[in-house]
């Protein structure tokens, strides 16, 4: 009996006026937040088979608005009237994307395990360095953060420059990972604070050293949050512009570096640009389609704030 009168005032609540009205508003804001999300990615791709004309227009669907072409893609010998023969753009941009997945990846990843080690050591043990704590270490590594990037751009120019490092993927790596690595440990910080400790205590017993137990029992639990903090990790490294322009010049320039040089003295190259960038971002979507359900995971455990 009460089972059908809770079905029926469900049915009933699912026709009132009020809750479906609320309901259809909530559905509209979110399709209208999609669609200005989207949009960028939409212009993009679609303005990398825009002919100049179409571009200064603002035309915008294809085959409606204009018909496309395929300008962007030709320019970087990737057309399919280009993609079989020799080309020395297409080499210089396969160059640039190498660069830029090793750069990203490995920074990613190094800082991932830098970070997950010391988060792990701020989660679990208490440290005493003169008047700091574990609260003020960890407040230590955001405060590295606050520094715009222009205020280290000469120091990193001229300690590179010693060391014979500009113009080199392994300084871009060395300098990523010591930009993300503060965000990292905040991430994996939270993560590993709320894993119980009983569980390391009794793997411990069980004969298990402070290390074993960490990798056997701490990281598949907070796998999620660790993949969250390296897509977090690779999508800054792969975007990150100023130091791959200021520190690289021919051997170690990255695809950001190459997109923002489509200007000249007859003006920006929309089409080429377009089409560069939809190749930059691809990768990034692909990655979040393939670890969503990790990155959701992350975010519902506490990994990301």
């Amino acid at each position: 009996m009460s089972e059908q009168i809770f079905h029926d005032s469900e049915s009933d609540r699912a026709f009132r006026p009020s809750w479906l009205a609320s309901r259809l508003v909530i559905y509209a804001v979110l399709l209208l937040w999609a669609v200005i999300c989207l949009f960028p990615i939409y212009w993009t791709i679609t303005t990398s088979f825009k002919a100049a004309p179409d571009v200064m227009q603002g035309n915008m669907v294809p085959w409606v608005d204009y018909t496309p072409k395929w300008l962007g893609m030709r320019s970087l010998g990737l057309s399919p009237e280009t993609i079989f023969t020799e080309s020395t753009v297409r080499e210089e941009f396969l160059k640039r994307f190498w660069n830029s997945t090793v750069v990203a990846v490995s920074s990613s990843l190094l800082a991932l395990f830098l970070g997950s080690c010391a988060a792990y050591g701020l989660s679990r043990f208490d440290y005493r360095f003169g008047f700091m704590r574990n609260s003020d270490l960890s407040f230590f590594f955001l405060s590295q953060l606050i520094l715009p990037p222009v205020v280290l751009a000469l120091p990193f120019l001229v300690l590179y420059k010693e060391l014979a490092l500009l113009d080199t993927r392994i300084g871009l790596i060395l300098l990523y990972t010591l930009t993300v690595l503060p965000i990292v440990i905040w991430i994996m910080r939270d993560q590993f604070g709320s894993i119980p400790t009983e569980l390391e205590e009794a793997a411990l017993v069980d004969g298990l050293s402070v290390w074993g137990a960490f990798l056997t029992i701490i990281v598949p639990i907070a796998l999620p949050g660790m993949v969250a903090a390296f897509i977090l990790s690779l999508v800054l490294t792969w975007n990150e512009y100023f130091f791959a322009a200021l520190l690289t010049s021919t051997n170690a320039k990255t695809l950001p570096v190459m997109v923002a040089s489509q200007t000249g003295s007859q003006g920006i190259s929309w089409w080429s640009m377009a089409a560069l960038s939809s190749a930059a971002i691809l990768p990034l979507i692909v990655i979040g389609i393939l670890l969503e359900r990790f990155i959701i995971k992350g975010m519902a455990a506490g990994a990301v704030k």
